[in-house]
């Protein structure tokens, strides 16, 4: 009997060395070559026809995401001292390596349009700085008759100019962040500067997101290790099922880091998932091991770690699996963010599952059995007292569960109606944060912060110099601005009527487009010889068959996004009368057509996942009545969630898109577990009432006490810094709730009328 016992010790030894060497090695990989991204485009599919569009257009019309910084004076920008500033802090972005020189827009570099006698010349605003009031006053006159100017780079106030410093997707880093935040945090006094845009968001985002993780994940395992405590009472069970999620999470990471795959947003949701789900496996093991040492207080540990593995290891698999299943799901999705969370949350689950299998049965042949602390002298009654009870009540009160079940499905059913989808980047943030006041306080000067580009296309050479698609274009920018969300709008229209209208001593009855083609043409002609031809490439191609108009929107909110495209829509068939075809690009769009895909995506998982959900319980419990019987408490808690997404206004993102396949995900395990000990307890009594009785005290009271720590370890994210992560941490936590109550209650009552596992003792002594 010896050599055994040390086969067994040696064995347990040797495996927790080797799971902790693993470990170490991917927590160094993790640490070396772990990086975080932000850039919106690699979110997103490369070869989705929008995205390949808006690239194309994108390289033919050199457009980018701005840096803006507002330089605000109180007492007006036009002084020597604010004028400096503007010009040198214009000259300090052109000298970063990051951003190229002709992609910096300021009143320091800024063109001016102006007539001249019978012809057109392009000037500086000011390229030494005025310095006498005359001066001064005749740089203000400039900027005030210039409408491509005013209100666009120099506020209505007069208070606030902007500088605009458009960058390539691919420069921005966080060390690119920092250099420009302290670039113009150096040139404050008096005046405040304020810095948004999109890659200041995206840059914010990326620098507090780790950090909100870091102080979410040791606020978790705290909360973890007291909840796992409190329903263990054993330290020894804490500190080995603790290690079983830590394990997951650090190889799940460092998986990511060896391949190569960045650690997106809501990839910062993987530590607190695993750690939340990956408990339920040491739960269910050291409850059947506690239950077990209970009726056999003198076993030896190698005979209850037998017996653990045995009664265990199948229920644990199995529902391993469908999490693993419910995640995997999520690979339908074409964003790039959900489908790399999908993927390595499924890995960690599946790893999860073989270190409950492997660590906690080689801690007990290592350190022995936990000390239980129960009372010796309760009898198996007395201990199961409440779940009896319950039991039993779940049974006579029937009709009262199954209504206001269905009370509550139906108000989810409406709520589901009003779920609306949001790719914002800018709603990640609390209302009062900085990012979003500074942002709010340019969207009030100016144009906006985001930018929607309508590309407008051509098979005619020079269409767009004809003066009908011109004031067509000017039309529909008058239109779309006519809406709170646009502030403004650029095109070559613009820069045609200020030609016209310098070219006529400055009248401003002739700020239109000009009746004549051959006049546009040697409008545009005399702009190319005199002006930077640069410049005009950025709102139309040399053959004039590709034209670009830049609406700037006051927001990145997918609903306000497509109050400005519904708009623009009604132009289709106007432009189509001139053979002219209407699309979008930017980052603008490219965030709504985001928006589809998460929605798309969400679906096709969650049909997914369910369908194999379904299936995978069918062929497990060899009945295909199963497979429907068992995911009714997770199609329940689906409808649940989204039904009350719709009624508290919280929108699907990348971050609560993940919510159905979370429910699926962990909701099926307390399922699994329930009918697995129900189907045991039934073929081994015969009886219904005494089945229902010891399902209830030993599965439900394990899925009881996995509720409580998912739900503890979830409830967490209620102190994350970011609103979506604060709803999904709430929203699953309601979700678990609503999958074991689903459990123990309706999916309880219909495997109990349906007689399975009874139906070939009818004729026995048994309570129907």
């Amino acid at each position: 009997m010896k050599c055994p016992k040390n086969k067994h010790l040696i064995g347990s030894i040797i495996a927790l060395v080797l799971i902790l060497i693993v470990s170490l090695l991917f927590m160094d990989r993790m640490i070396e070559n772990s990086r975080m991204e932000t850039d919106l485009d690699e979110y997103m599919p490369y070869d989705h026809p929008a995205f390949v569009f808006s690239d194309q257009a994108e390289e033919i019309f050199n457009i980018n995401d701005g840096i803006l910084i507002a330089v605000e004076n109180k007492e007006g920008i036009y002084n020597p001292s604010t004028l400096k500033k503007i010009k040198d802090l214009t000259r300090q972005l052109q000298k970063m390596d990051e951003i190229n020189k002709d992609d910096v827009t300021s009143l320091y570099t800024a063109e001016n349009i102006v007539g001249t006698e019978g012809s057109l010349d392009v000037k500086d605003f000011y390229n030494k700085i005025p310095q006498t009031e005359e001066e001064l006053k005749q740089l203000q006159s400039a900027v005030r008759s210039n409408e491509m100017v005013f209100k666009r780079i120099v506020s209505e106030n007069e208070q606030i100019a902007l500088i605009v410093a458009e960058i390539d997707d691919d420069v921005f880093t966080i060390e690119f962040y920092h250099a420009i935040l302290d670039l113009t945090k150096s040139y404050e006094g008096p005046e405040k500067l304020h810095v948004a845009g999109v890659p200041i968001v995206e840059g914010t985002l990326a620098y507090l997101a780790p950090k909100d993780m870091m102080i979410m994940v040791p606020i978790v395992i705290a909360v973890i290790i007291l909840v796992l405590y409190f329903v263990m009472r054993s330290v020894r069970n804490t500190i080995f099922t603790l290690l079983v999620v830590l394990f997951s999470t650090i190889w799940a990471f460092g998986l990511m880091a060896v391949i190569g795959i960045p650690i997106y947003s809501v990839s910062t949701m993987i530590p607190v998932m695993l750690i939340a789900i990956g408990v339920a496996d040491g739960i269910h093991l050291y409850s059947h091991l506690d239950l077990y040492l209970f009726e056999h207080p003198d076993a030896k540990k190698l005979d209850a770690v037998k017996d653990m593995i045995k009664g265990m290891w199948k229920p644990i698999v199995m529902t391993s699996v469908t999490t693993a299943v419910g995640f995997i799901s999520l690979l339908t999705s074409e964003v790039y963010p959900i489908k790399y969370f999908g993927l390595f949350t499924a890995f960690g689950v599946l790893m999860a599952m073989v270190f409950s299998l492997v660590l906690i049965p080689a801690s007990i042949i290592v350190f022995g059995l936990p000390r239980r602390k129960v009372h010796q002298e309760k009898s198996k009654e007395e201990s199961g007292k409440f779940s009896y009870k319950f039991a039993e009540g779940a049974v006579k009160f029937k009709a009262l569960v199954i209504s206001v079940t269905v009370i509550i499905i139906v108000i989810s059913v409406i709520g589901i109606n009003e779920v609306w989808i949001n790719s914002s980047f800018l709603d990640k943030f609390e209302k009062d944060s900085d990012i979003v006041l500074t942002d709010a306080f340019i969207n009030q000067h100016f144009g906006g912060t985001n930018t929607l580009n309508v590309i407008l296309e051509s098979d005619d050479q020079d269409k767009f110099k004809e003066p009908e698609v011109q004031r067509l274009i000017d039309k529909m920018q008058a239109d779309v601005e006519s809406i709170d969300v646009v502030g403004n709008s650029f095109s070559l229209a613009d820069y045609i009527k200020r030609m016209n209208k310098v070219m006529n001593a400055d009248n401003e009855a002739y700020n239109t487009i000009p009746e004549s083609q051959n006049l546009i043409a040697q409008y545009l002609l005399l702009y190319e010889m005199s002006g930077d031809p640069d410049n005009l490439w950025k709102v139309v191609d040399y053959d004039y068959k590709l034209a670009n108009v830049n609406v700037q929107l006051k927001s990145d909110n997918s609903k306000e996004v497509n109050r400005a495209i519904e708009i623009l829509d009604k132009y289709k068939a106007d432009f189509e009368k001139y053979n002219v075809n209407i699309n979008y690009a930017g980052s603008g769009y490219k965030a709504l057509v985001f928006t589809d895909l998460i929605l798309e995506g969400q679906i096709t998982s969650l049909l997914l996942s369910l369908l194999l959900i379904i299936i995978l319980l069918s062929v497990m419990f060899r009945k295909i009545s199963i497979g429907f019987i068992g995911s009714i408490p997770i199609v329940i808690t689906a409808v649940i969630s989204f039904g009350l997404m719709g009624i508290f206004n919280i929108a699907l993102s990348t971050t609560t898109a993940l919510i159905s396949s979370i429910a699926v995900g962990i909701g099926i395990d307390y399922a699994v577990h329930f009918i697995e000990r129900y189907k045991i307890y039934a073929l081994e009594s015969g009886n219904k009432e005494l089945t229902i009785k010891e399902t209830m005290h030993h599965s439900g009271r394990a899925i009881s006490f996995n509720a409580v720590v998912v739900i503890a370890g979830f409830l967490v994210l209620l102190f994350s810094v970011f609103p979506p992560n604060r709803s999904l941490g709430a929203l699953v936590s309601l979700n678990m709730f609503t999958s074991f109550i689903g459990t123990v209650t309706i999916m309880f009552l219909v495997l109990y009328k349906s007689n399975m596992y009874f139906k070939k003792k009818r004729n026995s002594n048994e309570n129907k």
